[in-house]
């Protein structure tokens, strides 16, 4: 089909924020800046940073209140969502789920109990209601990981073994929704990431950490990942915490990953004579 012929996408004027913690949701603010868009932001007790919601439209609410999170989009003209941020996932006592999460929780039932479905079905209730999800990347691409060493340290042949003895086990674990990260060192996996994130993987792993070349931590999106939802995500305090633990590196999936403050990564990547890469499984 010709240039002049193609089909352009609707401009985004509104976004919906779903913002949980870390820097990610700032970088989505910024590049709504950037772009005209309006931001929305959707924010959660305990979750979100107060700083984020300053000056800005928002609601601050419970994760449970499914229904007033609806109505309220709605009511704003949002239609096009995206899901930013971590969230530290509450008990069902903690959720306190409102009739309208209530009922989403009862149709999930068993899915609820991994993050793939749990996201999946969550993904279809908001297209039901009419909303369109976007991914992260949308609105900035610089977030990608890239392909290819980003510091001046490389990784060493026995590295390079680690990194494809960890792509290939949190693959296949991930396939089972157990995580996104493990640390191999010498070929053998010291640690897999759980429910409690990379970070605390990290330091878990100083116990286990054989004397000699560190270990690698691999960081790769699971097979059936949805990537507008859910990509794995790392930063500085993951290269600060690898080089506390003694690690040799990092390595993550290019293309698949969500980097964040590149120039502080790869500083302190240098300063701590580690290497970051991305991999192309």
């Amino acid at each position: 089909m010709p240039a002049e012929e193609e089909i352009k996408k609707p401009e985004i004027k509104k976004l919906g924020i779903i913002a949980g913690g870390g820097g990610l949701p700032e970088k989505i603010l910024c590049a709504c800046d950037k772009k005209g868009i309006e931001p929305f932001i959707v924010g959660f007790d305990g979750q979100t940073d107060p700083a984020l919601l300053e000056d800005r439209r928002y609601i601050l609410t419970r994760l449970g209140a499914g229904g007033h999170i609806i109505k309220t989009l709605k009511a704003h003209g949002i239609r096009d969502l995206v899901l930013v941020g971590s969230i530290r996932r509450p008990t069902f006592s903690e959720l306190r789920p409102d009739l309208r999460a209530a009922a989403f929780f009862a149709k999930v039932g068993l899915k609820a109990l991994g993050d793939d479905g749990l996201l999946s079905a969550l993904r279809r209730e908001l297209e039901n209601e009419g909303f369109k999800l976007h991914g992260a990347h949308e609105f900035a691409q610089e977030l990608l990981m890239p392909a290819g060493v980003l510091s001046f340290v490389k990784p060493r042949k026995q590295d390079l073994v680690n990194i494809e003895r960890g792509m290939t086990v949190a693959k296949t674990l991930g396939a089972l929704d157990v995580g996104q990260s493990v640390i191999v060192q010498e070929g053998i996996v010291l640690g897999v990431e759980g429910v409690e994130g990379t970070d605390e993987l990290i330091k878990r792993c100083a116990a286990y950490k054989r004397e000699g070349p560190g270990g690698v931590l691999v960081k790769c999106a699971k097979p059936q990942q949805d990537h507008d939802l859910d990509l794995p995500t790392i930063g500085p305090d993951t290269i600060l915490n690898a080089s506390k633990t003694g690690l040799s590196g990092v390595a993550v999936e290019a293309g698949a990953a969500i980097l964040l403050n590149v120039e502080d990564v790869v500083e302190l990547a240098n300063r701590h004579k580690i290497f970051v890469i991305g991999i192309k499984p």
